[in-house]
Formats: C-alpha cells, sequence, structure tokens
C-alpha cells in the first residue's frame, strides 16, 4: 500500500549545478513558473470550494431544500477542512507538493462532479466532505514552496500577492456559476467547476516542483546570500510538548488571538456564504445581480489584505495589534450598513461588499501572522495552526448555527448575530494593540 503512494514522496536532491550564470537563469525561470502554477492553482481550488455558496438558492427551489439543509452541508466542508488543514500540514512537510498539489485539486473536482450527480442530503454531506478534506491539500504545499524558493527579505512579498489568489477564484466563481445556472442548471454550475480543475490539477503537476535542490539549484538562502537572523534562544530544537505546552497552550495571547479568529471567520464565511442568498431573497436581486455584488467582497478583500499588511509595516513599526482592532470596528459598522440596503440598489450593496471584504480579510490574515509572531520561532508553524483550528470552527459556526438564525428569527438575527461576533473579536485584539513579541519570551532573548 505504501508503495502506490510513493509518487508523494519528496524529489531527491540533484548534484548542485556549479555555473553561478546558469543558476540564476534557472532560478529565475523556476520561480516565475511555480508562482504563476501556485497562483492559478489555489485560485480553482476556490472554484470547488464556493460553486455550491452560488448554487444554493436554485437548489432550494429545484429540490426543495432548506436553509437548515444546506446550512449543515456547509458546515460538513468546513469541519473536513478545519481538520485536513492541520492533517496535511504535517503530510505536506513530508510530500512532493508538485503532486500533492495537483492530485488534490483533482480530487475536489471529482467530489465536485459527483455532488453535481447527487440529490439526497446524505450523498452531498458525504461528497461535500470529501471535497472539504481535499481542499485542505491546498494551502500546505503552497507554504513549502513559498518557504523553499522566496528568501526571508523578499517571502511577504511574495506570499502577500500570493494571497490574493483566493480573491481572484472567488470573484470568478460567482460568474461561472451564474452563466451555467442561466444557460443550463444548476447541476452544470457544479460539474463545470470540477471539470476545470480536474484539468488545472493536471497542469500544477506539469509546472510545478519540489525544492530548488531537487532541480540541481542552491538553497534560496545561499543563491541570495539573505540568511535568517541568527539567535541562540530562537535557533535551538525544542520538544514538541515543549512548543505545544509552553509556547503555544500556556500563551495566552496565543488563545485570545484563535478566539478572535473564531468570530472573525464566522463572520467572512457567512458573508461569503449567505450574502448572495439574502440580496435574492430580502432585497428583491436577481440571481445576476447578486452574483454580480459578491464580486465586490472579493475586490475589496484583494486591497484589504495588501493594506492591512502595508498598514501594518509602515504606520505602526511592525504591530498587527493595532490594524486588526481597527479593521474588525470597521466590520462591525459596514454590516449595518450592509443590512440597511434599500431593495434593489445594486450599487450600494456592491460598495458594502467591497467594504466588508476590505475590513474582514486584513484581520482574516494578520492574526495568523500575529501569533507567529508573538511565539517562539520554532512554534510558528504550531501557533498559527492553533489558531486557524479556532478559525475553521468559527467557519463551521456559519453554516448550520447561523442559517438556524436566519431561517428561525430571520435575516435581522442573522445579521445581528454578525454584529454581535465583530464586537467580539474587537475586544479579543484590544490587549494585543501594543504587543510585536511576547514580552515573557523577548526577556528569555535578552537574557
Amino acid at each position: 500500500m505504501k508503495q502506490l503512494f510513493n509518487f508523494l514522496d519528496p524529489a531527491p536532491h540533484l548534484p548542485e549545478i556549479t555555473d553561478k550564470e546558469e543558476v540564476k537563469k534557472r532560478y529565475k525561470y523556476w520561480r516565475l513558473r511555480i508562482f504563476f502554477g501556485m497562483y492559478i492553482g489555489y485560485a480553482f481550488f476556490y472554484f470547488t470550494r464556493k460553486s455550491f455558496t452560488f448554487a444554493m438558492p436554485v437548489m432550494m427551489t429545484t429540490l426543495g431544500f432548506t436553509k437548515t439543509d444546506l446550512g449543515i452541508l456547509g458546515s460538513v466542508l468546513y469541519m473536513a477542512y478545519g481538520l485536513s488543514k492541520f492533517v496535511s500540514g504535517v503530510m505536506a512537510d513530508r510530500s512532493n507538493p508538485r503532486y500533492f498539489m495537483g492530485v488534490g485539486l483533482i480530487l475536489t473536482g471529482l467530489f465536485n462532479i459527483c455532488f453535481g450527480l447527487s440529490s439526497s442530503i446524505l450523498l452531498f454531506a458525504i461528497f461535500w466532505g470529501l471535497n472539504g478534506w481535499f481542499q485542505g491539500w491546498g494551502w500546505p504545499p503552497c507554504a513549502r514552496l513559498l518557504t523553499h524558493w522566496y528568501s526571508q527579505k523578499e517571502r511577504g512579498t511574495w506570499w502577500g500577492f500570493w494571497n490574493t489568489s483566493h480573491n481572484i477564484g472567488g470573484a470568478l466563481i460567482p460568474l461561472v456559476v451564474a452563466i451555467c445556472i442561466k444557460c443550463f442548471d444548476w447541476r452544470i454550475a457544479m460539474y463545470t467547476p470540477g471539470v476545470l480543475c480536474v484539468i488545472v490539477g493536471c497542469v500544477l503537476i506539469y509546472m510545478l516542483r519540489d525544492t530548488p535542490q531537487s532541480l540541481g539549484l542552491p538553497p534560496i538562502e545561499k543563491f541570495r546570500n539573505d540568511y535568517p537572523e541568527q539567535h541562540t534562544d530562537q535557533e535551538k530544537e525544542l520538544s514538541a510538548k515543549e512548543i505545544l505546552v509552553k509556547y503555544v497552550l500556556k500563551n495566552s495571547y496565543i488563545w485570545l488571538l484563535a478566539f478572535a479568529y473564531f468570530f472573525v471567520y464566522v463572520v467572512r464565511v457567512a458573508l461569503n456564504d449567505w450574502t448572495h442568498l439574502y440580496l435574492i431573497e430580502s432585497k428583491g436581486f436577481t440571481l445576476g445581480m447578486a452574483s454580480f455584488c459578491l464580486i465586490w467582497f472579493e475586490v475589496g478583500g484583494f486591497l484589504g489584505s495588501l493594506s492591512a499588511g502595508w498598514l501594518s509595516d509602515k504606520v505602526f513599526d511592525g504591530k498587527r495589534g493595532p490594524v486588526n482592532v481597527l479593521f474588525t470596528l470597521g466590520v462591525a459598522s459596514v454590516i449595518g450598513l450592509l443590512w440597511a440596503v434599500p431593495a434593489g440598489n445594486v450599487l450600494l450593496a456592491s460598495s458594502c461588499m467591497f467594504l466588508t471584504g476590505f475590513t474582514v480579510f486584513g484581520p482574516q490574515m494578520l492574526i495568523g501572522m500575529a501569533a507567529a509572531e508573538i511565539s517562539h520561532k520554532k512554534a510558528a508553524g504550531t501557533a498559527t495552526g492553533f489558531a486557524g483550528w479556532f478559525a475553521y470552527f468559527g467557519a463551521a459556526a456559519a453554516g448550520y448555527p447561523l442559517s438556524k438564525v436566519a431561517q428561525d428569527i430571520g435575516w435581522n438575527g442573522f445579521f445581528g448575530a454578525l454584529a454581535v461576533c465583530s464586537v467580539c473579536a474587537t475586544l479579543l485584539l484590544i490587549p494585543l494593540w501594543s504587543k510585536k513579541v511576547h514580552p515573557k519570551y523577548a526577556a528569555e532573548k535578552a537574557s
């Protein structure tokens, strides 16, 4: 059985090329090729993750499902995805990202097609859960590639631009689904992203490679002469128990960030998954009008991610706390505007979706970064993984629990719950306003 999955093993290192000009030429070519592959590949992961979201209104009419029925499927996806993200992170560190990411995208595409062939809640839940599991195969190989092919002093820029790929995917999928439903039906709207992802998954296997050393190139630190700053305390190896207990579980700031992440993800996923239906049911929008408005959520998220990172670096001297607090306050304000949008006003609804995307994607990006920075360097992966685990509990809560609120109380209760979540996130982030690192660990390094 193990031999069946040997293709996932990391690629072996080749003898290092000694010609400096050849090394420079190959590095330039492969860095651009791999980045383009990662960017396109991760955008298409969003095609199979969000296709169901925009098909929901038609599925309710065609199959007679309730909001609660569809909310269950949303929770299944995010619970499977959250668990997979943690497990696949461990697996990806011991795998070839070329095949890990490509195979993951192919399988999400196949399960999207299986979903479109189904008609019962049970089969929907099974195939959507499997889709969620293999969605978790998208991010970890990208993290591995970004770490190995881009050095520390440039990685933030490359990572920031790569992070916008899901906004591109999220902006395109409403159009794809709307066109498919208008011309055909909701099943074609599931088949089409599925087929596209199978094709792009094969393209990823062609485009990506493992580490530079697997192509006979030197490590990126050697190539760019950009070695991480060495600190004795930060470079010593820690036991798994020390990492988890001392630097994560006993770190009160990590807990604050984790709970804040939970509430931020409730808001982010709820707006992404339910606003489409809200605009149709409550504001009288057509399917096309609602899909157009949702595009602006991703456009706002694109600019919000870039702006939040720039502000935290340039205006607040590397402090993530002020930007997190200000942006989450902004989320609470914009949610009120979205709730009050007049019926049929596409321009105002689009503006509100832009602002909600702009404000919510700032903390969505920076909370994870803050978790890594406020823990020990050797515990960064565990710290961000721990916080991310809470985030996808929040994503799951945006499924069935919020669908129940929307169904039993109405959209007023839905937006009231989102406003409370925004305020809770803000209150949890305020104690971290001035914190760059944990003062206890800073004292350890000083001593």
